[in-house]
């Protein structure tokens, strides 16, 4: 069965950091290109940043830019998202998906595997 498990949310302070894991089991990550999304109350789910398959390409909203840094350990089958001076604004349910292609997109519709997200919220 394929999966996908996000991990390491929480409650941080603005100006704090906290890092997400995106973990994969039934298959591996090597070939497929992630994405991390997250969607606020009332709003669309939104793309943050996104990895190719090699981890060479990486690409992010300008929103996170300079804060936000994805990467991925492919021998431990599992995307991460440094998050660093979290915004009250960052606040959110995020999401990995995995897409059947190398090549990475920031749009939502290209990924065929979702995790159940991880609630990320900031505030004092």
């Amino acid at each position: 069965q394929l999966q996908l498990v996000e991990s390491g949310g929480g409650l941080v302070q603005p100006g704090g950091s906290l890092r997400l894991s995106c973990a994969a089991s039934g298959f591996t990550l090597d070939y497929y290109a992630i994405g991390w999304f997250r969607q606020a109350p009332g709003k669309e789910r939104e793309g943050v940043s996104c990895i190719s398959g090699s981890g060479r390409i990486t690409n992010y909203a300008d929103s996170v830019k300079g804060r936000f840094t994805i990467s991925r350990d492919n021998a431990k089958n599992t995307v991460y998202l440094q998050m660093n001076s979290l915004k009250p604004e960052d606040t959110a349910v995020y999401f990995c998906a995995a897409r059947r292609y190398t090549i990475a997109t920031m749009n939502p519709g290209g990924y065929d595997y979702w995790g159940q997200g991880t609630q990320v919220t900031v505030s004092s």
